[in-house]
């Protein structure tokens, strides 16, 4: 079970659950009496009702998420899944090298052996056997706006999924639970689509330099004094690409001599940016602050290996929602670690931004706090805001630094002009500054879906992971056949979802993948719903074991905690 390290922080003692009501002593003999939730012992792994609220001085309100324990049997066939997809894949690769198998496709050609290969053993292996087997499932085009509702391509396959033709045929009307489209903006009518096309009839569609030389647009500077402004920092930086957000801007801010403390969660956008920088890399656990502390104090002890010299500086690097997980940082304890140790503090909200908080200004706005003891504040606009690229929010020496020594910046080519546009619209109706309702009310749609969904999923039965506030929603599927099934059973059905296997997770906790979006209204969740139990008993995926609702709120009545 999982400690709060918020009591062991400020008080250096632990604090540990109640359990049917009564209290139990802690490691140290004390007993925290603020401790609101209650934990059944039998989910002794991770049914983890994490309650970040220890302190009231730190959290203003319930810090709930759930990792309910793998069952035993389960855990057990996930394993012995594998382990014969296994044994057939080499029986097969041994049928293939006698020329038994008449399919041909998995086979290396005799005009590529001379070449060296493109991956390792096992990982050739495991594509041609494991992964082909399930293929279909992902990559399928879509013909239409990623909104509520989408258009698939349907599409064969006479190769095992090796190769895939088109039929011609679109299947309509898929409702759409698996793109990040978290506000519905990803659409072509309304607002942002009419700026965005104004835009490229002024601008055009690209801009063909970078920033530094001939590619810097008025409409760019409007952009980021926005992005300041609606983070409440001094400046800010826009970028072209998400993903080079990270592993471009990471290296020119650490580098040799430099320590980097990374989640082991985080995405492999922060993994590559940490290896890219050179810096010294140190893992810890998921969303554990003791694991984080221990670190630090090691970090400030021992500094750097074989000269002990004091480390350059120390970068604690954190999602704000961990998009496989569900779970939200607990971010008032790290930013308490990050002023007691004197460290720099990387938060990538990328699914929180516009997703989280009363005024969707991501995590910092969900818990309250102030974005000021945020050193770097980065984020993406290609889910909330429906658009492209990424940013990063600071102190006006970061941002002027990084205009100077930014690889992304210096060296890629300026945000598109509709992007830009598409970006600006969006966020000043998140903020209001439209003249309408139309932010609040899709940033309250969300919240109640969100909830709603959860709760629906959680009563049919089924192990969902991560906090009950994000609209990211895992559903566990664990055994390796099921991943396959479970996507294609959904289509089948209408509902187009994200399945989710090794090595993109651990090997027994494969999953499917819902995202909420406000877009999405009760008939169409209601409808998903339905999909996802007929499903669910058709591959007996209703594993888990709770016999009791999740504990309540407490003081916090449903419709608060939905406004909040």
């Amino acid at each position: 079970m999982t400690e709060s390290s918020t009591a062991k922080l400020l008080n250096g003692d632990a604090c540990r659950r109640t359990t049917n009501g009564k209290n139990q002593a802690s490691k140290n003999g004390y007993v925290k009496n603020h401790c609101l939730f209650q934990q059944s012992q039998k989910y002794s792994r991770l049914e983890k009702k994490q309650n970040g609220n220890s302190n009231s001085s730190l959290y203003k309100k319930p810090y709930v998420e759930s990792y309910e324990e793998t069952p035993l049997l389960v855990a057990v066939l996930t394993y012995m899944g594998y382990g014969i997809l296994t044994l057939f894949g080499y029986l097969r690769d041994f049928i293939r090298h006698w020329n038994i198998e008449k399919c041909h496709v998995a086979r290396e050609r005799d005009e590529q052996k001379d070449f060296v290969p493109l991956y390792q053993d096992f990982e050739n292996f495991y594509t041609r056997n494991l992964y082909m087997r399930i293929r279909d499932n992902w990559n399928r085009p879509i013909c239409s706006v990623p909104g509520a509702k989408m258009d698939l391509v349907e599409r064969v396959t006479h190769n095992y999924n090796w190769t895939f033709e088109h039929t011609g045929q679109v299947v309509k009307d898929v409702i759409n639970m698996g793109s990040y489209n978290y506000l519905g903006f990803a659409e072509n009518t309304g607002a942002c689509y009419d700026a965005a096309v104004k835009a490229t009839h002024t601008y055009g569609a690209g801009v063909g330099s970078t920033r530094c030389e001939l590619g810097n647009l008025d409409i760019h500077e409007d952009l980021e004094q926005l992005i300041a402004r609606f983070l409440g920092v001094e400046s800010a930086m826009a970028f072209g690409m998400g993903f080079a957000t990270n592993s471009m801007n990471i290296p020119a801010l650490t580098g040799k001599g430099c320590l980097i403390l990374s989640d082991e969660l985080n995405h492999t956008s922060l993994v590559l940016g940490a290896r890219l920088s050179g810096s010294t890399i140190r893992v810890f656990k998921h969303n554990n602050m003791q694991s984080l502390e221990k670190l630090l104090r090691d970090a400030i002890v021992h500094g750097q290996p074989r000269t002990h010299r004091p480390w350059k500086k120390i970068l604690i690097v954190v999602e704000g929602i961990y998009s496989m997980e569900g779970s939200i940082v607990r971010l008032p304890e790290i930013i308490a670690l990050k002023k007691r140790y004197k460290a720099y503090l990387y938060l990538d909200e990328a699914h929180s931004i516009g997703a989280l908080g009363p005024n969707g200004k991501g995590v910092v706005d969900y818990f309250g706090l102030d974005p000021k003891d945020v050193d770097v504040m980065m984020g993406t606009f290609t889910k909330s805001f429906g658009a492209a690229g990424g940013y990063i929010g600071g102190k006006k020496e970061l941002i002027n630094y990084l205009r100077c020594h930014s690889h992304s910046a210096v060296y890629a080519t300026s945000m598109s002009p509709p992007v830009a546009q598409q970006i600006i619209t969006s966020m000043k109706v998140i903020m209001g500054e439209d003249g309408t309702s139309l932010g609040a009310d899709r940033l309250r749609q969300l919240s109640e879906n969100t909830t709603y969904f959860r709760r629906k999923l959680r009563e049919m039965g089924f192990i969902i992971y991560g906090n009950d506030n994000s609209p990211v929603v895992p559903l566990m599927l664990y055994m390796p056949a099921k991943i396959g099934a479970f996507g294609r059973e959904m289509v089948k059905r209408n509902i187009g979802t994200v399945v989710v296997g090794f090595p993109a997770t651990p090997i027994i906790e494969s999953r499917a993948r819902f995202c909420v979006s406000a877009a999405h209204t009760k008939e169409m969740l209601d409808r998903a719903l339905e999909a996802i139990s007929e499903v669910g008993d058709l591959l007996q995926l209703k594993y888990s074991r709770r016999e009791q609702p999740l504990p309540s709120l407490g003081w916090i009545s449903e419709e608060s905690h939905l406004q909040d």
